[in-house]
């Protein structure tokens, strides 16, 4: 009997009985808390300003400071590097936008699996072995300076025409290999469940496995972006006025290379804020695939 009541009497007080309180927490601790950014702001302050003073206490500093920094020759130099640039940043994006265009419609062609796609492939394939062997900058020589020189009638004559070609043409094949693999990336099931609903392989292609290749990979195609805007530089050499040949041109009647940090200075502001842009998307990007998986 006295056994049998203990389960009964156990159930009745557990439950009014309460759970015991949390232990009491540690007050917050602003020491604590602000250690952390405080050591590295430390830490920054020193490196660099032992680098800055490392730098002003060399012997040639004050003639390197007349010849890179002076404020008079950049101030001067401003206006036409500036007007370059532009010229820069125009190119830059219709550069970019063909390249977008030609580089997945490269992807999808060497994708596709039918047996007949096969010479299409394999044309592909040449295409993307040959100039992504190539440099940019032989790209760019090649076809700014010898092409207008053939004189082919009804073809443009613009060095700064079939530079943007070259450029074109070597940046397209790396952005198919990006989308290539984003198209790889796409689970196999996909395919199968289109093929089941009828779906032609162009069909599937165009409407369930592209949408998501191209998620895959927008934070590769991102540092591509920022790659071609500093390349389209390299049209320099062949004529074309942009800022780094305006500066050239200042440089070369002055004897100053203030003007060159000028075209720096406009590139970097050009780049960083895409740089951040594309290590946001990248973060974003993987929380979302943590949050999938999760």
């Amino acid at each position: 009997m006295t056994n049998s009541r203990l389960p009964e009497q156990g159930s009745a007080g557990g439950a009014n009985r309460r759970p015991p309180p949390p232990p009491p927490g540690r007050s917050f601790d602003w020491r604590e808390a602000m250690a952390p950014s405080l050591i590295s702001i430390v830490s920054i302050v020193v490196v660099f300003g032992a680098l800055a003073w490392l730098i002003t206490s060399a012997e040639q500093w004050p003639r390197i400071k007349l010849q890179f920094f002076s404020v008079d020759a950049m101030v001067a130099a401003f206006p036409r590097v500036l007007q370059g640039f532009w010229i820069n940043m125009r190119i830059w994006l219709i550069v970019l936008a063909c390249i977008l265009v030609l580089g997945i419609a490269l992807a999808v062609i060497r994708s596709l699996r039918a047996p007949w796609f096969a010479p299409f492939r394999l044309m592909v394939i040449l295409y993307i072995d040959l100039f992504r062997g190539l440099p940019v900058l032989l790209l760019v020589l090649l076809f700014g300076f010898g092409i207008p020189a053939l004189n082919l009638p009804g073809m443009p004559s613009s060095s700064l025409f079939w530079g943007s070609v070259a450029m074109v043409l070597s940046y397209s094949a790396y952005v198919c290999e990006i989308y290539r693999s984003g198209i790889d990336a796409v689970h196999e099931g996909q395919w199968a469940a289109a093929k089941s609903l009828g779906l032609t392989e162009w069909q599937t292609m165009i409407y369930a496995i592209l949408p998501q290749a191209v998620r895959n990979v927008l934070p590769a195609m991102m540092n591509i972006v920022v790659a071609l805007q500093k390349d389209v530089a390299l049209l320099s050499i062949i004529g074309v006025r942009d800022a780094v040949r305006e500066a050239q041109i200042y440089t070369a009647s002055t004897f100053n290379y203030s003007s060159l940090i000028v075209a720096a200075g406009l590139f970097l502001l050009a780049t960083i804020p895409m740089a951040r842009l594309a290590d946001y998307i990248t973060h974003r990007d993987r929380v979302r695939r943590l949050q999938i998986g999760g």
